[in-house]
């Protein structure tokens, strides 16, 4: 299950909890979407190691590719030089597309937890009989735009590094 369809089904049951006086109900249905987010927070979790894991394999075949190009041309084998900079530049390339992948999947595992978080509040303060309406004090808008701030500042820095790399690249096979 998606991370949308799972918000969309804590919506409904958060809207739906207010007409309810049945707590334990309520505590029944918050269990169960909280169970769900933590299979969601794993499954994220899951993917931001296998995507680390690309990535690091992905570094290392660029490595070799560029040292076979170096390799090569101080043996003057053309061929083998123009073979090595095609590979290189094709895992640079996906360096770059997993470094965007890793961004993106940081980004939804952090608001999976926080979403998590609030949930759990919630769930906590049904058990114990207080009423989950109004604000719940785990999340302050605050610190959510100045985290929206931070992961645009750090997709920002991401993105000219990546056109920094793109030009270099584009230099050194001489399409500039």
């Amino acid at each position: 299950m998606g991370l949308d369809e799972l918000r969309a089904r804590l919506d409904s049951l958060l809207a739906s909890q207010g007409l309810s006086s049945d707590r334990r109900a309520d505590a029944s249905g918050l269990h169960a979407a909280l169970v769900e987010f933590k299979v969601v927070v794993g499954t994220h979790r899951e993917a931001l190691a296998k995507a680390e894991r690309e990535l690091a394999d992905e570094r290392r075949q660029e490595a070799d590719a560029d040292r076979r190009g170096r390799l090569a041309a101080e043996i003057g084998d053309a061929e083998t030089v123009r073979i090595a900079t095609e590979y290189t530049a094709r895992h640079r390339e996906r360096v770059l597309l997993l470094t965007r992948k890793i961004e993106v999947v940081r980004d939804e595992l952090a608001y999976a937890e926080r979403e998590y978080e609030v949930l759990a509040a919630r769930y906590q303060a049904a058990r114990q009989g207080i009423g989950t309406t109004g604000p719940t004090p785990a999340v302050d808008p605050a610190d959510r735009e100045l985290e929206a701030m931070k992961a645009k500042a750090d997709r920002e820095a991401s993105q000219q590094a990546v056109q920094a790399q793109l030009e270099m690249l584009k230099k050194k096979l001489g399409k500039q």
